[in-house]
């Protein structure tokens, strides 16, 4: 990062995600696939290096929300299998097999769709079936009354001609949750995938290659859910381990630097709205971050950031590109200093807490324009 840059900018610990893949994958059972999620430019993260580094540390798979993503990360050098977890109009059907991707397949309308136009190509399309047993939204749905009608409908999915149905995966609602209600549900999510795939091989003769169904949370909290493969997204990027149980690390820091610092009386008022109203005479610093850079709005006035000597608090209302701390208590941070959002000094559970939200949001939410500085060591 050049100096002109150094505003605000997010640090990507590249060693700290090799040491998460590294953890998790141990604690696979043998044989069990890896795949990464790297959608939403791997949760803000920077899809391509992140992909590019699971490419060389042996990881099996990635997946991706779209067809864009998806070539984005072939045009940069990605060639490991890559499924795409949303749907992908019929009509591009002969970009998926030239790209050598793999189509989740939620109905089957969907895979009849894909069938004819993979075979007006005289090629075949790698699918992979996706069950809805409890997220209640893409997916064959197989709960309660739809159990023999939803086992049909994949067995004539994968009758069809010209798709590979190479594998089948749900996704757990509530696998991160450790109430006895969530786990409850999970296991009813869990024995419903198993059920339906073995009703599909007894009555239909279908098998699968890869099944797979462990998100962030099951690989923690159910790891007798791995089957063939996980799907650690969250997890990877060293968030979600909340036993501790596999020693991740965060990986991504986010900084800005302290633009200038202000005196005020009391009673003096502070940003739009005026919601913030000095009580004493107060030494205000103004940061160069706001929600235009992934700082949401509705932390204001409810948050404090890691500031050269302890902690300094937001006050009033944050703006679209920067501000305001109160730095009366700090008097060693200075102009140009650095503060910290979130990183090691600052947990990213905690901001997210403040804001009603989860890490995941406030991650992918580190906009395009906030500078990405890669950290090899």
């Amino acid at each position: 990062m050049n100096d002109l840059q150094k505003r605000t900018w997010a640090e990507i610990s590249l060693p700290n995600l090799k040491h998460n893949y590294t953890m998790i994958r141990k604690a696979l059972p043998e044989g069990c696939r890896f795949l990464g999620v790297v959608k939403a430019d791997a949760y803000g993260h920077g899809a391509l290096p992140v992909s590019l580094l699971l490419q060389e540390a042996g990881a099996d798979y990635l997946a991706v929300s779209c067809l864009d993503e998806a070539l984005e990360l072939r045009s940069g050098g990605i060639t490991m299998p890559i499924l795409i977890l949303g749907h992908t109009p019929p009509e591009y059907t002969k970009l998926l097999i030239d790209q050598g991707f793999t189509q989740t397949v939620s109905a089957l309308a969907k895979a009849r769709e894909y069938s004819v136009a993979a075979g007006a190509l005289g090629k075949t399309l790698k699918i992979h079936i996706k069950l809805d047993t409890g997220m209640s939204r893409l997916g064959f749905l197989c709960r309660g009354d739809y159990f023999n009608l939803g086992v049909n409908n994949v067995i004539a999915c994968c009758h069809l001609p010209n798709l590979e149905a190479e594998g089948i995966y749900t996704h757990f609602s509530v696998s991160d949750e450790t109430d006895e209600e969530s786990e409850s549900y999970t296991r009813e999510q869990f024995e419903l995938f198993c059920q339906v795939i073995d009703t599909a091989r007894e009555r239909g003769g279908v098998h699968f290659a890869i099944r797979h169904c462990a998100n962030s949370g099951a690989v923690v909290h159910y790891p007798e859910m791995a089957l063939d493969m996980v799907r650690p997204g969250l997890l990877l990027y060293g968030y979600g381990d909340d036993s501790g149980r596999l020693g991740l690390k965060p990986c991504m820091r986010l900084v800005t630097t302290v633009s200038t610092i202000k005196h005020y009386e009391a009673g003096t008022s502070v940003s739009y709205g005026r919601h913030f109203v000095t009580d004493r005479h107060t030494r205000m610093g103004v940061l160069a971050i706001g929600y235009a850079d992934g700082l949401p709005r509705i932390l204001s006035n409810k948050c404090s950031f890691a500031a050269a000597g302890g902690f300094a608090p937001q006050r009033g209302n944050i703006c679209m590109d920067m501000c305001m701390v109160d730095l009366t208590e700090l008097p060693q941070t200075e102009v140009a200093d650095e503060v910290e959002i979130f990183g090691p000094s600052n947990d990213l559970n905690a901001l997210s807490e403040a804001a009603g939200t989860i890490p995941y949001e406030l991650l992918c939410a580190v906009s395009k324009r906030v500078p990405r500085v890669y950290i090899e060591e």
